[in-house]
């Protein structure tokens, strides 16, 4: 049997993106809107694996070429990029030049013209995500996560908690992230075996 678990605390989910490099996804209480995922609806990874973009792009059916974004700490943003009189980039609206740092430690988000389109936070913020990419830090030294909205290849991002569950349900996503202090109920009646939930015989409870 294959199936999404549910993780509340941080340590557990830190575990899985680190210890056993395993596509994550992180849902939280606050929407998504636009062409991109600021932390509440995302899809994380190791950015220091070398073949992170294949991995994600072939979960996310979408394809090979497609390019992706990271989330760095605001505090260590200078250390991997060009920020100039940027102070921050907090609505991942920028595509900033990388310097020898970032082509070393997270090749997989560097663009073919040495860029990455970051997202800087702080713990005001989002004290969850931020708290993860701390976490992620601490015990890697990698100030910064590998991002993508949490959806599959054409679909909208996921809005409810049902929808992270479907998501999860038809990919290879099969660890979901809901901090404990995210008053969200989880259905959990609707994790399904994702071996099973092929066969036309089962039709999904959630649908």
């Amino acid at each position: 049997m294959l199936v999404t678990k549910i993780h509340r605390d941080l340590d557990s989910i830190l575990d899985e993106l680190i210890d056993n490099q395993q596509v994550c996804a992180i849902f939280q209480n606050h929407s998504e809107w636009g062409p991109r995922a600021l932390g509440n609806r995302s899809i994380l990874f190791d950015p220091r694996h070398n073949d992170a973009k294949n991995i994600v792009n072939t979960i996310k059916k979408r394809e090979y070429y497609r390019p992706f974004a990271g989330t760095v700490m605001l505090e260590h943003a200078d250390e991997y990029f060009e920020m100039l009189q940027l102070k921050e980039s907090p609505y991942m609206s920028f595509a900033i030049q990388c310097k020898p740092k970032a082509l070393e430690t997270i090749p997989t988000l560097v663009h073919g013209d040495n860029t990455c389109r970051i997202q800087t936070v702080t713990e005001q913020q989002n004290p969850n995500y931020y708290n993860l990419i701390k976490g992620f830090y601490e015990r890697t030294g990698c100030p910064i996560i590998f991002n993508t909205s949490f959806n599959l290849g054409g679909e909208a991002i996921c809005e409810t908690i049902y929808d992270a569950i479907d998501t999860c349900n038809r990919s290879l996503i099969n660890h979901l992230y809901v901090p404990e202090d995210q008053e969200i109920e989880i259905p959990y009646e609707c994790i399904r075996d994702k071996a099973r939930l092929a066969n036309p015989e089962n039709p999904d409870p959630c649908n």
